[in-house]
């Protein structure tokens, strides 16, 4: 999901050149834009240099996506190689009614010239591409002359290099974004409650582990606060922090700590230490400017969720907000980059893909892409939106103050946040999964269902559903 906000575009397909229409780092909500001539970028393996000008034949590189994000990313790029002799031809498909995956997986399939030479899959179904049913389509980073060394140099984040694996660890994709979370908080609310604001003390008060956070939201409640605003809050961090995932052995698995959400989901409701919103509707937005049933102190949730979501909703609390450390370390979201295995058979273009690729997600270098995108400078002489990336190395050198923030750099949180994140719990079943555990929580929290019914329900659900049994 590297933003929900994306799925409620209507679908667009589109073809161009270079498709350089819009903003850089964007969706629907961001300032970022692309910038004025760079100069080339310098990279440190020469070997997947972009074919120059007058080299051949002009290379064209079908890309896909599923915003306009990574096509945007493409004139950003032909203005920081002006000799490269390369065209990128793209199709967008937003993952509106699951729009994109059937006609991404067809494509694929189909193979020739019109398929897929480069292609984008979010979290939510990545290890499809990486591990799962369609991973054989994947070129091994290897092959595309990446190797392991250059992940290391740029300082990628582990989780996101477990989630572009194959399960006997071949790299297959990697983001540009890192989605490490952490937790954002009122200042204000946090000088009333506890006497300060300083990120330092306030992640010893909701953490480390949930009875700490709990022992946070006891005290806010008590001065007329909640502490996050529904229980789809806290998932995220539980979610992504099990042992295991959905999935072992083939069968249907609830880990210790995902089924411990049945509880601590009851004791927010039952204390009234939340305003019961569903994330993703207005009252939860509500909550980020202030104007909920009651004053909310906070949310968990990585730094495109204060770029893209929050700083289009805090109204008033602008400014009002701080991040610190999480009760649990844990990410959210992300987009990851893969290139077709059929490019490796070209020489020209095997060339032409591979540089675009590292470029985007391996180039540490303050003319790569992840640099611009992390200082909001994909525009020159524009602020745009700044945006953790995956490269640790370019954060570490990198501007990450904010308004939203006052003015705090929230690298200095988001770079040990990624580091602390585990990306060995996912599986390429999650969405449908997540949506039906979700919804039998919420029934149980209600009073609706028992809590042994709330399972019963579920695994009956995912069994119809997707035809896997529970343990």
């Amino acid at each position: 999901m590297k933003r929900v906000l994306a799925g409620l575009s209507t679908v667009l397909v589109m073809s161009s050149a270079l498709a350089g229409c819009g903003g850089g780092n964007s969706n629907s909500s961001s300032s970022g834009t692309e910038a004025t001539t760079a100069p080339a970028a310098t990279t440190a393996a020469e070997a997947t240099k972009a074919p120059a000008a007058g080299s051949g034949e002009k290379v064209t590189i079908n890309l896909w996506s599923f915003t306009d994000e990574i096509p945007n990313m493409t004139k950003k790029y032909m203005e920081a190689h002006p000799d490269a002799n390369v065209e990128f031809k793209t199709t967008v498909i937003a993952t509106t009614d699951g729009a994109y995956q059937p006609a991404l997986d067809q494509a694929l399939a189909g193979g020739g010239k019109d398929a897929p030479d480069i292609y984008a899959a979010e979290s939510a179904f990545v290890l499809k591409y990486t591990q799962g049913d369609a991973s054989t389509y994947a070129a091994n980073y290897a092959d595309l002359g990446l190797d392991d060394q250059m992940v290391k140099d740029a300082g990628i984040a582990q989780y996101s290099v477990d989630i572009g694996s194959t399960t006997d660890g071949h790299l297959k994709g990697l983001g540009y974004q890192a989605t490490g979370g952490a937790f954002i908080y009122r200042r204000s609310i946090a000088k009333d409650v506890f006497g300060t604001d300083d990120p330092a003390k306030i992640k010893t008060e909701v953490g480390p582990g949930w009875d700490k956070f709990f022992d946070a939201a006891k005290k806010l409640k008590a001065k007329g606060y909640g502490i996050v605003s529904g229980d789809g809050d806290i998932w995220h961090p539980i979610e992504n922090s099990s042992d295991k995932g959905w999935i072992v052995d083939g069968k249907l698995h609830i880990d210790p700590k995902r089924e411990e959400f049945l509880d601590l989901s009851k004791k927010l409701k039952d204390n009234g230490y939340h305003n019961d919103t569903t994330d993703w509707t207005e009252a939860w937005y509500a909550d980020m400017s202030g104007a909920g049933a009651q004053p909310i102190f906070g949310f968990f949730g990585p730094a495109w969720l204060i770029n893209y979501v929050m700083n289009g909703q805090v109204k008033d609390t602008n400014g009002d907000w701080a991040v610190t450390e999480p009760t649990t370390g844990f990410f959210w979201g992300g987009t990851w980059l893969l290139a077709n295995a059929e490019v490796t058979k070209d020489d020209a273009k095997k060339q032409a893909v591979a540089d675009f690729v590292k470029w985007v997600t391996l180039d540490s270098s303050e003319t790569g892409l992840q640099y611009y995108w992390a200082n909001g400078t994909m525009k020159t002489g524009e602020q745009g939106t700044k945006d953790s990336v995956a490269s640790s190395v370019v954060m570490s050198k990198s501007n990450g103050e904010v308004p939203l923030l006052g003015g705090q750099n929230m690298f200095d949180v988001f770079v040990p946040a990624n580091a602390n994140a585990s990306g060995k719990n996912l599986t390429q079943f999650d969405e449908t999964i997540n949506k039906a555990w979700r919804e039998q929580v919420r029934e149980y929290t209600a009073g609706n269902k028992t809590k042994e019914k709330a399972i019963e329900t579920f695994k009956s659900q995912v069994k119809d559903q997707l035809g896997i049994e529970s343990e």
